[in-house]
């Protein structure tokens, strides 16, 4: 349907004539008249009769006069939804469990007057191609793969080295240890379940593998994290990496214990990634809030470096 016509059919209602409805709309009171007879074409009914006191709504008019104006009201929101601030930032945070997910609070907390909808998505490259199709506005990620390299089209800084700790239950061999070095878990098992390959973590636990001659599992489905973490405290040869700022309840008699792991810290590479065209006002708050605060983080001595830099480690294509 015309929404022009449909505009110009309730512009008649309103003034009451088509030479004041014409005034109104700027327009030739020929085209009002040509607006109003394409639209009754289209219905199949007059809208209206003319009368020496002007324009009167024949009876299919009145019963179509609510709708008009609710189509209107309809047009008024969709424009609105996409106007520059009105419409929500979306931003994949790979899980809501995870950093980035907090790096996104935190950006909330900062800037309330941006709306937010957070999403998760796969991987790095389900997160570029609806980056490039529009679907979302910014991604993090850990980029670039080994072999692969970002579209020219798409925008990405580093913006977290996320430190990773030991996950163990109370039976464990290094249970009671406060530290421990990535050199001493070569000979243990390190079970990462729900690792695909392809994918950037994957590619991550590879590389952080073959670096320290570490064992990593990834038998077995991936549940969730409460199977992972009954898992945990019921079989003692194995652990698992957890993210230091990662917040994990479980259950007090599994007394899992959270083992700092340094020399160097393996530390997960975050930046974030968004389509260079993107116009959305919120997506430049975002990346001048997380540049912001990564310069903060480096200048406080966290995070860093490069391999091995710092007392830190990265894959050696990790963004940096």
């Amino acid at each position: 349907m015309d929404l022009d016509a449909v505009r110009t059919f309730v512009a008649v209602v309103d003034a009451g004539r088509f030479q004041h409805a014409a005034a109104e709309l700027s327009v030739s009171q020929q085209a009002v008249s040509k607006r109003v007879a394409a639209l009754e074409r289209d219905l199949g009914v007059r809208l209206f009769t003319r009368t020496p006191r002007g324009a009167r709504l024949t009876v299919d008019g009145q019963a179509f006069l609510p709708h008009a104006r609710a189509l209107l009201r309809a047009e008024e929101r969709a424009t609105a939804s996409v106007q520059a601030g009105r419409r929500a930032l979306r931003v994949d945070v790979i899980g809501r469990r995870l950093a980035p997910a907090a790096l996104l609070r935190g950006f909330h907390r900062a800037h309330p007057e941006v709306a937010l909808d957070v999403v998760t998505r796969f991987d790095v490259d389900a997160a570029v191609a609806e980056l490039r199709a529009g679907t979302i506005d910014a991604s993090f990620r850990a980029v670039t793969m080994p072999g692969r390299r970002l579209p020219e089209d798409i925008g990405a800084v580093p913006v977290l080295d996320e430190p990773l700790q030991l996950l163990t239950g109370p039976s464990h061999a290094l249970a009671d240890a406060r530290a421990v070095t990535l050199a001493a878990l070569a000979g243990h098992r390190i079970w990462v379940p729900g690792i695909v390959t392809g994918t950037e973590w994957a590619a991550y636990y590879e590389d952080l593998a073959a670096a320290f001659g570490l064992t990593v599992e990834v038998t077995g489905p991936d549940f969730g994290v409460e199977p992972l973490l009954d898992t945990l405290a019921e079989v003692p040869e194995l652990a698992t990496f957890v993210s230091a700022q990662t917040h994990l309840l479980w259950p007090a008699g599994h007394d899992l214990r959270r083992i700092t792991v340094h020399d160097p810290t393996p530390v997960y590479p975050h930046a974030l990634l968004w389509h260079v065209d993107n116009p959305h006002p919120g997506l430049a708050a975002l990346r001048e809030h997380l540049t912001r605060a990564a310069g903060t983080a480096v200048a406080d001595g966290v995070g860093g470096g490069g391999e091995h830099g710092g007392g830190t480690w990265v894959p050696d294509w990790a963004l940096r």
